[in-house]
């Protein structure tokens, strides 16, 4: 069996790796992994692939940065060549990016069978892009492999046939269990004890000058009682200077490569982000995670997990904020099948196949 495995940004990444190496070895298997070159940050790329032991690309399409429109259509003028030069007999996808749906598309129309990894998850808020992937590439995708059970009620209700369905587990996680040691032994001597970790990367929160002046001046007030460190996404950094925003004491810091920001999630007082992976992460890790959504594709997170969402209201992030200063944070249990061994059971279902 040739199996494809298709990535395009660094969430992919952490979610391949466990994959590929529970299939390595399988009789009868052999494997394709083909970088659609969607993610801009070639170096940064690189990284996650050193460090979560990925081989190089057999494949990539280089495609780069550009609307969704441009990057999902080149996407598909470039992969569909290489799926009809080297016929797999399936193709896995991961997660909701462009990657994911224009994948699914290509195959589809020629008749290969796709595999969704992380299916089922949904937001119902289709103004984000990645909810209109996670719909299309479910309703085509011939075998879709849940990570919590949210998933699987999600895509019955969608008329997925359950023969489709598999529920096995959260895949990230895998990759977390298995680089934890490595990324708790990681050196951030200049950081305090206690500090609060941000991310932010999604359109509707920095895009926007208002937004992202009034999420600013929300963590500007937090700094006073905790450090707030800030890996700064490059195109959340950019707008912050041609916004002409004020940063003030925060410790912005550069993108960090994945051992070394899994280093600082596992250390942190609290983690701010609009991240779905860190909502996960942040579960998984104990770490009280404040969403600054007004929804989530990952509701287990906060069903379960110490994830709250804060919205846009600055009063709920400043008073979960004091909840967590005052040792009162959500205490949270890490869902089924999170385990680490989610790449072992997607490999079995797989094998059965052939």
């Amino acid at each position: 069996m040739n199996i494809f495995h298709i990535v395009g940004a660094r969430p992919n990444f952490m979610k391949v790796a466990p994959v590929l190496s529970a299939l390595q070895g399988r009789q009868g298997v052999t494997q394709t992994l083909i970088h659609t070159g969607q993610h801009y940050d070639v170096n940064m790329s690189d990284v996650f692939f050193q460090q979560l032991g990925i081989p190089a690309p057999d494949v990539n399409l280089a495609v780069g940065s550009g609307s969704h429109a441009q990057q999902t259509a080149e996407i598909m003028l470039r992969l569909e060549p290489v799926v009809l030069e080297r016929r797999p007999e399936i193709v896995l996808v991961y997660g909701d990016v462009n990657s994911t749906v224009a994948t699914v598309l290509v195959c589809a129309k020629l008749g290969v069978r796709v595999g969704h990894v992380e299916a089922g998850l949904r937001s119902f808020d289709r103004s984000m892009p990645e909810e209109v992937n996670r719909l299309v590439t479910d309703q085509l995708a011939d075998l879709l492999f849940t990570p919590s059970e949210d998933g699987d009620k999600n895509l019955a209700h969608e008329g997925i046939a359950p023969e489709k369905i598999f529920l096995v587990g959260n895949v990230m996680i895998d990759s977390l269990v298995r680089l934890l040691p490595a990324a708790r032994e990681t050196s951030r001597r200049e950081l305090p004890e206690r500090y609060a970790l941000v991310t932010l990367h999604r359109p509707a929160n920095v895009d926007d000058s208002a937004r992202l002046k009034g999420i600013l001046e929300s963590l500007l007030e937090v700094n006073r009682d905790l450090t707030v460190v800030f890996p700064a996404h490059p195109r959340t950094r950019k707008r912050i200077v041609d916004f002409g925003l004020n940063a003030g004491q925060l410790r912005l810091l550069d993108p960090c490569p994945y051992v070394d920001f899994l280093g600082l999630q596992s250390r942190a007082t609290v983690v701010i982000t609009d991240s779905g992976g860190i909502q996960e992460e942040t579960t998984y890790l104990g770490v009280p995670c404040l969403t600054v959504r007004e929804n989530t594709e990952r509701p287990i997170t906060v069903s379960m997990g110490t994830n709250v969402l804060v919205g846009r209201d600055p009063e709920k992030l400043r008073s979960e904020l004091a909840r967590v200063l005052a040792g009162k944070a959500k205490k949270g249990s890490i869902p089924p099948l999170w385990d680490g061994r989610t790449g072992e059971r997607i490999a079995d279902v797989l094998t059965k196949l052939s």
